[in-house]
């Protein structure tokens, strides 16, 4: 029990150090990237073709309560009061992730007036823990302050995987208003481990007419971790690195476990100036059922404590107490290593806008790359949110777009989440011919020092865009 709990605490302490942020993709219309988000965003391109492994890399990364600055702040020496400290100030509520993206091929082309047809891959990683705070404080501090306070396992929460998406969307306009699209996936799983639905608590109270001084009860304790891709790297002891990467790149081309998914979006134009779109991505499932490897610790059991006995002689080595109780606790706790099948549900992701368009372009030229001439500026409001196992991380971004030229424009944006109130984002986009390159990077005030950043995230890509004759 005691190795689980460890395990549970410093798994989240060094997920803290690196931090986390979900994805926030920075979408401008006429540029391909707005169609990952949004199947149904408006196109105004003939078609588009990404530099394969450049044309999106997205990194984040983004802690809520606490920061890696609080860990290894050198104007307190004590290492062991920062950590405690840093215990103190998180919640149960607190989380950490790190989200990765790295798009290898994009193509599209339109089929027609109305159908704009695009296809791809790319690989993802996506990390996602809750801070469990019970068992992180037993760990650090252990139960001596905390007699008739329960320490319950069901904070511990946390998912992680690594898998590579194959995707074909169909994007359709209805009229000058309604667009809409849908966007088939493919997923093949290269390593997932898992979990989120953990239960127990273990409770230390005062035993004043047994026979030691404290009852110890650990109570329905049922902690699982679901694991897939890890056992046979970890058991082939003749493994050669070459021999690893080729089953990786195997398990990538859906040599792996596989799962299917579904993204749907629309965009409507209430009026000339006035845009709303809406989309869900990834509403998908993973089938978790090779090289699988399950971890089951479960169990109830009390005692009354451990009378104190003292050796009668001096030279009579003393009793290892907490030896005995951990065999106690091992011998009617069980735990088990299976290799049963699992499923997993991806965190569903939402994004809704409402942009409006103002400045008139005074030449007739293309607004924002290639979409037609309409306005030079445009504002709008962005609310986002993912599906994780506790509720829905939610973020609300105001976003200011400005067209310098025809083929250079920016993006200033401000966002509101569970990380802070002070992420403030920048985009720059050019095109040279039918070559475009854009950069975005968010928190931009965290950058002087990133230590003290609670998240932070970074996004660049090129493609070429081939525009309507």
């Amino acid at each position: 029990m005691r190795g689980l709990i460890f395990f549970f605490f410093f798994s989240s302490i060094q997920l803290s150090l690196f931090s986390q942020n979900k994805p926030l993709l920075y979408n401008v219309d006429g540029l391909p990237q707005t169609l990952m988000s949004n199947p149904g965003a408006e196109i105004s391109f003939r078609g588009h073709f990404g530099i394969p492994f450049l044309s999106q890399v997205h990194l984040s990364a983004g802690s809520t309560g606490v920061t890696a600055f609080d860990i290894f702040d050198d104007s307190n020496p004590n290492v062991n009061l920062r950590v405690r400290n840093a215990i103190r100030k998180l919640t149960h509520r607190d989380y950490f992730s790190v989200n990765e993206q790295l798009e290898i091929l994009s193509i599209g082309w339109r089929l027609n007036r109305q159908n704009y047809l695009s296809a791809g891959v790319y690989q993802e990683t996506d990390v996602f823990a809750y801070f469990p705070k019970d068992l992180a404080i037993l760990a650090n501090e252990g139960n001596t302050n905390y007699i008739n306070q329960p320490f319950d396992f069901s904070q511990a929460a946390f998912t992680a995987e690594v898998l590579t998406v194959y995707h074909l969307g169909l994007n359709y306009k209805f009229n000058s208003k309604l667009t809409v699209g849908a966007r088939a996936k493919l997923y093949s799983g290269i390593f997932n481990v898992e979990s989120t639905n953990n239960q127990g608590t273990f409770t230390t109270t005062l035993n004043e007419g047994g026979n030691g001084f404290y009852r110890q009860t650990a109570s329905e304790i049922d902690i699982v971790v679901n694991t897939s891709g890890f056992a046979s790297l970890r058991d082939e002891e003749d493994n050669t690195v070459d021999q690893a990467a080729a089953d990786l790149l195997k398990r990538s081309m859906l040599g792996g476990n596989l799962g299917v998914g579904l993204d749907l979006g629309a965009t409507y134009k209430v009026n000339e100036q006035f845009i709303v779109t809406g989309a869900v991505q990834d509403i998908g499932i993973m089938f978790q059922r090779t090289d699988v490897e399950n971890y089951r610790y479960y169990g109830s059991y009390e005692t009354e404590g451990i009378e104190p006995l003292f050796p009668e002689q001096e030279n009579t080595e003393a009793i290892p107490y907490w030896d005995i109780f951990e065999d106690e606790v091992d011998a009617n706790l069980q735990d088990e290593t299976l290799e049963d099948p699992y499923v997993t549900w991806r965190p569903v992701k939402f994004n809704t806008t409402m942009e409006f368009g103002f400045g008139r372009a005074f030449l007739p030229c293309n607004y924002r790359l290639v979409k037609e001439a309409r306005y030079m500026n445009a504002a709008g409001l962005l609310l986002s949110g993912v599906n994780r196992p506790k509720g829905i991380a939610l973020s609300m971004t105001a976003y200011y777009d400005k067209l310098i030229t025809e083929k250079f424009g920016f993006r200033a944006a401000y966002t509101i989440d569970d990380y802070s109130f002070t992420n403030v984002g920048l985009m720059a986009h050019r095109t040279f011919g039918s070559f475009n390159i854009y950069l975005a990077a968010n928190n931009l005030l965290g950058f002087p020092n990133f230590a003290k950043a609670n998240s932070t995230s970074l996004q660049f890509g090129m493609q070429f865009i081939f525009k309507d004759n």
